[in-house]
């Protein structure tokens, strides 16, 4: 079990960081997509955080302790911050996007299995829930930029 509360931290640590970025792209994107992506920005860091929670209270549930301060989650997320500013093309803040929501994809593939692994279902079916809402997402962001 401790490979799997590992692995839950490890995905609490990346969503703490990628609630962050999104929030970055919210306040600084410009251009004539503004209200599109200003929008859509915010509603992701809304299921970020959403899900940010559900990750931390599933580990705490069945008996992990998840990172909780800005500084665990910058060293145990698999994806790095990026300040940001006006000077980030909105393009760029999309395929940031994509990229981010490609490595949660795997970080959920690999919790997909190390819960099976436990026989612990109910992790198995959140880490399968959020997969399947990151891929409707990476296929909408893939064709906004085509």
């Amino acid at each position: 079990m401790t490979q799997l509360h590992d692995h839950l931290n490890k995905i609490v640590a990346t969503q703490g960081v990628l609630f962050t970025k999104l929030h970055q792209h919210h306040w600084y994107v410009k251009g004539p997509n503004f209200f599109t992506l200003h929008e859509k920005f915010e509603a992701l860091y809304d299921e970020v955080n959403q899900q940010f929670d559900e990750f931390a209270e599933r580990l705490l549930t069945i008996g992990g302790t998840p990172y909780s301060t800005l500084q665990e989650f910058l060293d145990h997320s698999s994806i790095s911050e990026a300040p940001y500013t006006d000077k980030v093309p909105a393009e760029e803040m999309v395929k940031s996007v994509l990229s981010d929501f490609e490595t949660v994809v795997k970080e959920l593939e690999n919790g997909i299995e190390l819960a099976g692994e436990a026989g612990d279902d109910d992790t198995e079916d959140l880490c399968i829930g959020y997969k399947t809402s990151l891929e409707k997402h990476m296929w909408m962001l893939k064709y906004y930029l085509d």
